[in-house]
C-alpha cells in the first residue's frame, strides 16, 4: 500500500514587520548635475570669494604687504575655478547652456586678461624708470629724476583707464544658466567675476592714488551694485604707505643741494619701493596666467 504525502509549504520563522520603511532591495542614486552644493571645490571658492570681500574692507592702512596679500588670494581663486572648470560634470553642465552664455563669459575674461595685460606693461616701463632714477639720484641728475616722476604720473593716468574697462566687465550681465541644478555652479562663477572686478579696481586704485593726485577716488567701486559698505571704507583710503613715503622723502629735485646723508635716505627709499613693485609685478604675472587658464577652460568647453 502507497502512503500519501500531501505538498507542504515553508515559511520564514520571521515575518519581516510591515512599518518597516526600508525597501528589500537598495537602489544607488547618481547625481547628475555635479559639482554640488557638497562639492569641495565649490565650497573653495565660496570661501575664496568672502576673504577677499573681508581683505577689501579691512580697515588698517594699505601697505604694498597688504596689496600683495589680496593679489596672492585672487589667483588661488582663479586656480580653484580653473580646477572646476576641468572637472568633465562641470564642462557638461556649462554644455547644456546656451553658447550666448559661455561666450559671455569669455568675452569678460578676455577683457581681464586684456586689462592685466596692459596693467603687467605698464609696472616693467614704471620699474625701468625707476631704475634709470636710482642711478640719476646717486649722481645727482636731476634729468633721470624729472623723468622717473613724468613715468609715475603716466602711470596713474594709465591706470584709471584700467579702471574704466574693469568697470564695463562689471556692467555685464550674462543669462542665466538654464538647469536648476546648475545655480551653484553658475552662482560660483558669477562670484568669481563680481571679486574680480573688486580686486582689480583696488589694485588700480591704490596705485592710481600713490602715484597721482590725490584726488583720485575709489569712483569704480562706488558703481557696484553690491558691497556698498566695503565700497564706503575703500573711498576714504590714500593709496599704498610705501609708494607715497617714497614721493614724500625721495627729494626729487634740487639734488645738488641736498647733503649726501639725505640722497643715501633717498636712495634707500628707492630700492625699497623697487622691492615693493617688483612683488606686485609678480602678482599681477600670476593672476594674468590664471586668467588665460580659465580662458582657455572655458573655451574647450564650446571646442570639444
Amino acid at each position: 500500500m502507497v502512503g500519501v504525502f500531501r505538498r507542504s509549504l515553508s515559511f520564514p520563522n520571521k515575518i519581516p514587520s510591515r512599518t518597516s520603511s526600508k525597501p528589500s532591495i537598495s537602489h544607488h542614486i547618481r547625481s547628475i548635475s555635479l559639482p554640488c552644493r557638497s562639492h569641495p571645490l565649490i565650497s573653495q571658492l565660496r570661501d575664496g570669494v568672502a576673504e577677499l570681500h573681508c581683505w577689501a574692507t579691512q580697515p588698517e592702512s594699505r601697505t604694498s604687504a597688504w596689496l600683495a596679500d589680496g593679489l596672492t588670494r585672487l589667483k588661488d581663486l582663479h586656480d580653484c575655478l580653473d580646477d572646476i572648470l576641468q572637472l568633465p560634470q562641470t564642462q557638461e553642465s556649462l554644455r547644456r547652456q546656451p553658447n550666448s552664455v559661455v561666450e559671455n563669459l569669455l568675452e569678460d575674461f578676455l577683457r581681464f586678461v586684456d586689462v592685466y595685460g596692459i596693467f603687467q606693461t605698464s609696472i616693467l616701463a614704471l620699474k625701468e624708470e625707476q631704475s634709470a632714477a636710482q642711478v640719476g639720484l646717486r649722481k645727482r641728475d636731476e634729468l633721470k629724476v624729472s623723468l622717473y616722476v613724468k613715468a609715475r604720473k603716466r602711470l596713474a593716468k594709465e591706470m584709471g583707464k584700467l579702471i574704466t574697462a574693469v568697470r564695463c566687465i562689471n556692467g555685464r550681465s550674462a543669462p542665466p544658466l538654464v538647469c536648476v541644478g546648475d545655480a551653484e555652479l553658475s552662482d560660483g562663477i558669477g562670484d568669481v567675476v563680481e571679486v574680480t572686478v573688486t580686486v582689480s579696481l583696488a589694485l588700480f586704485n591704490v596705485i592710481a592714488t600713490s602715484f597721482g593726485s590725490k584726488k583720485s577716488s575709489w569712483m569704480g567701486l562706488r558703481r557696484l551694485k553690491k558691497k556698498k559698505k566695503a565700497k564706503k571704507a575703500m573711498v576714504e583710503d590714500e593709496g599704498i604707505v610705501e609708494f607715497q613715503q617714497v614721493g614724500a622723502e625721495c627729494v626729487l629735485f634740487g639734488l645738488r643741494k641736498k647733503s649726501d646723508e639725505e640722497i643715501r635716505k633717498a636712495s634707500k627709499k628707492m630700492q625699497e619701493l623697487e622691492t615693493c613693485i617688483g612683488g606686485i609685478e609678480i602678482c599681477g604675472e600670476r593672476i594674468f596666467r590664471g586668467l588665460i587658464n580659465a580662458r582657455v577652460s572655458l573655451l574647450n568647453t564650446l571646442t570639444m
